[in-house]
């Protein structure tokens, strides 16, 4: 409603402004016109003036006019004098005679095509006529309004950047909020849990179920983590890229459908090659975008994932046989709120996005896609 109430405040105070501009530049071009009916009649006096008489009051109405361009052409409108004509520089600085008399000729006929003449007769067969140009303060006013215009249109643009921009900073100041509240509760039962589960590891020793269980409440400790560091700088260490890869790789493995085929492949990827990784949020990337795989192919599919490094980076290729995606939205679906799913939030690959491109400054992008064989995504990350 705010927003609203602004435009039409906006639009009321525009319109007013080019109205009463628009009047102000009416106002004046009649003026000018009276102006030049006067200067002709007394351009008119002083042509016809005797020998002797006073011609000092018709000169200084002459010589007033010092802003309104003006012309003098015969009867047959040839052009014979001018007064205020700005001659281009070209002419100004090497112009013949010749040719300053065309440019003037050129500049009459325009405004014999525009604009009716002011008459001068001095006999019964003998008549001049007078055309003049708009003056440059004229000019101005008239093109005033479109200035307005633009100034309104950009302090409009302005406003409402700012406006969405300071919406969005209380949005993500929420979210932040959010995010490390969750952490903190999260913290106490987590905690219980990593208790009763030593408990019963020791009651069962020999039950492997406790240490599947402990891999996940450990999980659930890095989740915690990870919404602890939102609306933070996460600090990058130097770290081997390819142990967290195949990490992420073996629990995800273990908790998506057997009808999910895995196929790793890191042969071009040493062991020791590190880059400055926030361990944390790197992984969940890789989680994310494995978990994307597993929805594009519902449920039943091959998962590849490539490993490999050139003189300067490493690269991860995350390959799915599902759906596919259509070219025009390689780049939309890393825009936040963008989903093809039916539930869900679409900031997952959008926070992927985030998390490589901003914070590990490397580079996340769709390499390759087909509809209805698959979708591959690159992840590129700059050498320690």
């Amino acid at each position: 409603m705010k927003k609203i109430l602004i435009l039409i405040v906006a639009f009321a105070a525009m319109a007013g402004s080019i109205m009463y501009t628009n009047h102000l530049a009416h106002q004046l071009a009649e003026e000018e016109h009276q102006r030049m009916n006067i200067w002709a009649e007394a351009t008119r006096q002083f042509i016809l003036a005797e020998p002797g008489e006073d011609i000092n009051f018709v000169s200084s109405i002459i010589e007033g006019n010092t802003s309104i361009p003006v012309f003098m052409t015969d009867q047959d409108g040839r052009y014979m004098f001018s007064r205020n004509v700005k001659l281009p520089k070209r002419l100004q600085q090497e112009g013949r005679e010749e040719e300053v008399t065309a440019y003037y000729q050129k500049e009459v006929d325009r405004l014999r095509e525009n604009t009716e003449p002011i008459e001068v007769r001095l006999g019964p067969d003998m008549v001049q006529y007078i055309y003049y140009d708009e003056s440059n303060l004229l000019r101005q006013l008239q093109y005033l309004p479109y200035i307005q215009l633009l100034l309104i249109l950009a302090f409009g643009l302005i406003a409402a950047i700012s406006i969405a921009a300071t919406q969005r900073a209380e949005k993500n100041k929420v979210w932040v909020g959010l995010s490390k509240e969750t952490a903190h509760q999260l913290g106490t039962p987590i905690s219980s849990l990593y208790a009763w589960n030593e408990i019963l590891k020791a009651q069962y020793p020999n039950d492997p179920s406790f240490q599947e269980i402990e891999r996940d409440i450990h999980r659930l400790s890095t989740i915690t983590e990870r919404f602890s560091k939102i609306g933070s700088r996460p600090k990058l260490t130097p770290t081997a890229v390819k142990p967290i890869v195949e990490d992420t790789i073996r629990y995800m493995q273990s908790r998506t459908s057997s009808r999910i085929l895995y196929y790793i492949s890191a042969d071009n990827l040493r062991q020791e090659t590190e880059a400055l990784l926030a361990a944390p949020l790197f992984a969940w990337v890789i989680e994310n975008l494995i978990k994307n795989a597993v929805d594009a192919m519902e449920g039943e599919g091959s998962i590849s994932i490539k490993m490999s490094e050139t003189d300067r980076h490493i690269l991860i290729d995350v390959r799915d046989t599902g759906k596919g995606i259509e070219r025009r939205y390689w780049r939309r679906i890393f825009q936040s709120g963008y989903t093809t799913k039916q539930r869900g939030w679409g900031l997952g690959l959008s926070l992927a996005k985030r998390i490589i491109s901003d914070y590990h400054h490397g580079s996340i992008y769709v390499l390759h896609s087909e509809i209805g064989k698959g979708t591959t995504f690159r992840i590129s990350l700059k050498k320690c």
